[in-house]
């Protein structure tokens, strides 16, 4: 008899720091920014649901990309003139710490 293997707990996240972030004074843009984005997406589910041409498809997730990449860059920029600016001010290990945790958000927007 094969033992099986247990799925090991995953590590806690870090706790986020409280707010207001640099988003903050947008929040009701980017909710609304976000909720068009969902609608776009819901609407690739239509279209598969409809047997919709493969290229139309394409074109609307394209779109739906560009414009999740557009978000986050928004979100991004807010974030380095908020939260990097004034730890950089600070300074100390912090503002190290928030400009490795920028420089590998970046990172990760560029894989995608």
């Amino acid at each position: 008899m094969e033992a099986v293997e247990k799925p090991q707990p995953e590590a806690p996240a870090p706790a986020s720091p409280p707010g207001p972030h640099g988003y903050s004074p947008q929040r009701e843009a980017h909710v609304k920014r976000l909720r068009r984005i969902e609608g776009q997406v819901r609407g690739l589910q239509r279209m598969v649901e409809e047997d919709v041409y493969c290229i139309d498809i394409l074109t609307q997730v394209s779109a739906s990309t560009k414009a999740l990449q557009a978000f986050a860059l928004s979100l991004l920029e807010e974030h380095l003139r908020h939260c990097v600016a004034d730890a950089v001010t600070e300074g100390g290990p912090e503002a190290d710490d928030k400009i490795a945790e920028a420089t590998a958000a970046i990172a990760r927007l560029l894989r995608t």
